[in-house]
């Protein structure tokens, strides 16, 4: 998963580069910030099975944030060609890390 994540990031950060865009901070991002600060706090205070599950939900609840942001903000307000496929895979790619997430949270019920 890290390097799924990584390796999309990537990408992205050469097409910005490549496109000399430089990213801005939007209410998207910054509520996708801001849950995952709240989240590292709570699972910081947890051990054991009760830091498994609930990073397991975690995971589940960001993946689907993430792939609700993309395809219903991100991708479709996207103009430029590039950007837009370079989204598209990555909302595959993070759907396979969703549905992954919700086998591990029925297996850890």
């Amino acid at each position: 998963m890290v390097d799924d994540h990584t390796a999309v990031n990537n990408k992205a950060l050469e097409l910005l580069k490549k496109l000399n865009v430089t990213p801005q901070d939007n209410d998207v991002s910054r509520g996708l910030a801001t849950q995952s600060a709240e989240a590292q706090a709570k699972l910081a205070k947890l051990s054991g099975a009760e830091f498994d599950k609930a990073y397991a939900a975690n995971e589940l609840a960001y993946h689907q944030n993430v792939n609700t942001a993309l395809e219903k903000t991100l991708i479709p307000s996207t103009e430029n060609a590039e950007l837009k496929a370079l989204l598209e895979t990555g909302l595959k790619i993070f759907q396979g890390h969703q549905e992954h997430a919700e086998m591990l949270v029925k297996m850890l019920q």
